[in-house]
């Protein structure tokens, strides 16, 4: 079991990581911006990588430690709780699914906010050398939205391995 946790430990930080990466690549699309504003400097982006490559970069550093926050606790619960080694890995991959589900329509909500409230830019106090104040805000709200879903699957996954624990059958399962 030992292995399995590794492994989906290993698998969570990968998904997170490609997840922040491909992530970046539509946000940069609806705000480039808010990466050239932003996000190139802060991570020390190289100015002939400012462009998609570098917005992957970027998202793969600003979210892969994601993979570790969400599957330490919750795989960390399996590997105690959950006694069957199949049922372990089934559980962490559904863990995972969930997670990615839930940062992405936490992603398209935050850019659905963007776009139906642009005038919301205007009340905000942002810089004033951003250079796109609208698409700025879609991406930021993207970003905002991702980690808000993302971290609604961590109470989601402890529940799911609780709900499996060592010796809950359906009817224990009920009562707990």
């Amino acid at each position: 079991m030992a292995r399995s946790f590794l492994i989906l430990l290993g698998l969570s930080v990968l998904a997170a990581g490609l997840f922040g990466a491909l992530h970046n690549q539509l946000s940069y699309s609806v705000g480039a911006s808010y990466f050239h504003d932003l996000k190139f400097p802060q991570f020390g982006i190289a100015e002939d990588w400012r462009n998609r490559a570098g917005a992957a970069l970027v998202g793969w550093r600003a979210s892969w430690w994601m993979g570790l926050a969400l599957g330490l606790p919750v795989f960390g619960l399996g590997l105690v709780l959950v006694d069957r080694p199949n049922r372990f890995r089934a559980l962490g991959l559904a863990v995972l699914v969930l997670a990615l589900i839930l940062a992405l329509a936490g992603a398209m909500g935050g850019l659905a906010l963007g776009m139906i409230a642009p005038g919301y830019a205007a009340s905000l106090p942002l810089p004033e050398e951003i250079g796109n104040p609208a698409g700025y805000l879609r991406a930021a709200l993207m970003h905002e939205g991702a980690y808000m879903g993302a971290a609604l699957a961590l109470p989601a996954g402890l529940w799911i391995m609780w709900r499996a624990r060592r010796g809950a059958g359906p009817k224990e399962r009920k009562k707990a």
